[in-house]
């Protein structure tokens, strides 16, 4: 049994205000003594399965198949439920059932002679499925869980055993007036959605949702509808958040990626971007230059645009690109406390002899054509991209789609996260060489550690939400674009974004962007317990997760680090990052019994996986295993379970000490 503190007359004397408005709450001695009860069990169940995933960039495809699939979690409880009473191939499409219900049944009905028989031997065995993903939660849960239309009949199965005598023709009755009633279809699919919904009690997104693939605002309507999840902010959703508070350099970042990776659809069809003014100003722009080096990175096989479309997709590209430069030259004038005056560019090419000139050396240029860069003055916008500026700013800022998406962002994202002894947060913790926490000047002021990221989350909120003459709004709004590439950023931390000499330099070594001391400090136990102390991440078995860093698991890199005390998990879920790392992502399951992390290969399409039952191909490796099971008591939930008992019974010992009066109902 668990120990509480042993209750006196002075607690009770102390917290008697609280207590009173709690008996709101709990008017009975028997209500109180109900409630002990519930959460004294509830500490006893298993621990919940958390999911983490990061780096998502757009890829929705990928990412809702390994949500439906729970990283493999469905998978492993199939195979163990059946493991022998089931062929595999038997198994696998019950898998694919419960992952993609609605398309899998439709191709079931069009091929099964016996329908009325496949459906009495399948509901059977997803009932078998569902009692055993509900069992670590308390019925009240997996009720609220269920779908409202079927929710007596599923808790009636869920909770009567077919192994009973008197009830085997009980349930055998329900199924068979299931299939009579026509209702097979609609239940199957509400029991696979229950068995999805309860094999993952929480989803951790370690940011980058945004950029590089077609579909961030169809991952963003999964989350918004998601039952349980969090958000540590990348730099990437950081940039969109700039984008829709106004920030106009990050609005130019995100349509040159846009343009980089063609995924106009993204903006156009799923924010209702207006593209029109920039398209227009492009093709007249550079209607004689080829835009060779602008041209989407995609893979032509699968391209959905056809010649003339790409060539403009190009000329769009190198139009807001320039444009970038010039905006982001207005915020480091405005802004010296920045320190990036090194990324002002523009006036060291040499446009008579076509070449860059900086620190003494001249260096090869790629593409010297700038009809819009006026050499004596060439971070001055044009009128006509001044205009282009402003249609854009209306168009982001007064986005409904975007404005729903930021509302989600915000509500359950932050830039770090310590839940049951993991800190959580997207890239680096700054640090100086000698591994001591780095301060970070913001306003005057220097901040470390956790105090830099929760001035950060103060300033990205202060950027969108505050009134304009906040007068540390305009700061804000400029200071959301430093951390999508400033160097002493939480959520970068790199010497620079080498936007322009990739673009436009043919050296390599100008290409090079510095990683922050983190990324190789973060190898050595003694820095990441330094860490995970300052964040007060207690626990016998404590890590970080992070992404942001793709692994090269191809050249041998090992997502686990400092002797199993930091996971980096993005391991690119991102197509463009898939041939430089080998592999499509990692993904961390956390259940009651330890951690496994999952290294996937790139997914095919959903369409295969429903028509062929082609699963993302995995390797699990498990990276910590309990000694005994993790229950309820011992995570961060337990523990506030057990403040919420300890107040119950002090509420119990004033109802009986008469210090206050029990209620009517």
């Amino acid at each position: 049994m668990k120990t509480y503190k042993q209750i006196t007359d002075e607690m009770i004397q102390r917290d008697c205000r609280y207590l009173e408005l709690l008996s709101h709450s709990f008017p009975t001695i028997a209500t109180a003594s109900t409630e002990i009860i519930n959460l004294e069990a509830i500490l006893n169940l298993p621990k919940g399965t958390e999911h983490f995933l990061a780096d998502l960039h757009g890829e929705y495809e990928a990412f809702q198949h390994v949500l439906r699939t729970a990283s493999g979690a469905i998978k492993r409880k199939v195979n163990e439920i059946f493991e022998n009473t089931l062929r595999e191939t038997e198994k696998k499409e019950l898998c694919t059932l419960i992952y993609y219900p609605e398309q899998k049944l439709q191709l079931v009905k069009d091929s099964e002679e016996y329908l009325e028989d496949w459906y009495v031997i399948t509901l059977n065995q997803l009932v078998k499925v569902c009692q055993n993903v509900s069992s670590k939660y308390t019925r009240s849960k997996v009720r609220k869980a269920l779908p409202e239309e079927f929710s007596y009949i599923i808790q009636e199965l869920l909770h009567e055993s077919s192994m009973e005598p008197n009830k085997q023709a009980y349930i055998n009755v329900i199924i068979s007036t299931i299939i009579d009633t026509n209702r097979a279809d609609d239940f199957i699919v509400a029991l696979c959605n229950l068995i999805q919904r309860l094999t993952i009690d929480s989803l951790h997104i370690l940011g980058d949702i945004f950029d590089r693939g077609p579909g961030p605002h169809v991952i963003m309507d999964t989350l918004c509808n998601y039952h349980n999840f969090d958000i540590q902010w990348g730099n990437h959703d950081i940039l969109w958040m700039g984008a829709a508070a106004g920030n106009v350099c990050s609005m130019a970042n995100v349509l040159r990626l846009a343009m980089r990776y063609g995924n106009l659809s993204a903006l156009e069809d799923g924010y209702g971007i207006n593209l029109l003014p920039l398209a227009t100003f492009a093709m007249d722009t550079y209607a004689s230059d080829p835009c060779t080096l602008f041209g989407p990175r995609m893979d032509e096989t699968t391209s959905p645009y056809n010649d003339k479309t790409l060539r403009l997709i190009a000329q769009m590209h190198k139009a807001i690109s320039v444009i970038q430069f010039k905006l982001e030259a207005e915020i480091i004038r405005r802004r010296p406390e920045f320190e990036m005056e090194n990324r002002l560019l523009l006036h060291h090419i040499d446009f008579g002899r076509k070449v860059f000139v900086a620190d003494g050396r001249e260096y090869e240029m790629r593409d010297c054509y700038f009809p819009t860069v006026d050499p004596s003055d060439p971070y001055r916008l044009t009128d006509e991209e001044r205009e282009i500026v402003a249609k854009l700013h209306n168009s982001f800022t007064h986005s409904e789609k975007l404005r729903k998406h930021m509302k989600c962002l915000f509500r359950y994202g932050c830039m770090y996260n310590v839940c049951n002894s993991n800190l959580l947060f997207h890239a680096s913790m700054p640090l100086n060489a000698d591994g001591t926490l780095k301060e970070v000047d913001i306003l005057g002021k220097k901040y470390k550690g956790k105090a830099l990221l929760e001035r950060v989350g103060q300033l990205i909120r202060t950027a969108y939400f505050a009134d304009n003459d906040n007068k540390e709004k305009s700061f804000a709004l400029d200071y959301l674009w430093y951390l999508w590439c400033g160097p002493d950023s939480p959520a970068f931390d790199k010497s620079k974004m080498a936007t322009f000499e990739r673009y436009f330099l043919v050296d390599k070594e100008t290409h090079k962007e510095v990683k922050g001391y983190y990324y190789s400090l973060r190898d050595r136990e003694d820095i990441c317990d330094m860490i995970m102390d300052e964040f007060g991440v207690e626990g016998e078995h404590r890590h970080i997760i992070n992404g942001h860093v793709p692994v090269k698991a191809v050249k041998g890199e090992k997502p686990i680090k400092a002797n199993g005390k930091l996971m980096v998990i993005d391991g690119g879920f991102s197509k463009a990052y898939q041939p430089e790392t080998g592999i499509a992502g990692y993904t961390l399951v956390y259940h009651s019994r330890g951690f496994q992390l999952v290294q996937h290969e790139p997914f095919t399409s959903t369409q295969k996986a429903i028509e062929e039952g082609q699963d993302i191909k995995s390797t699990t490796q498990i990276v910590e295993m309990s000694s005994k099971r993790m229950m309820v008591k011992d995570t961060d939930k337990g523990r506030e379970l057990m403040i919420q008992i300890e107040d119950l019974k002090k509420l119990l010992a004033a109802y009986r000490m008469g210090l206050i009066k029990e209620k009517s109902f």
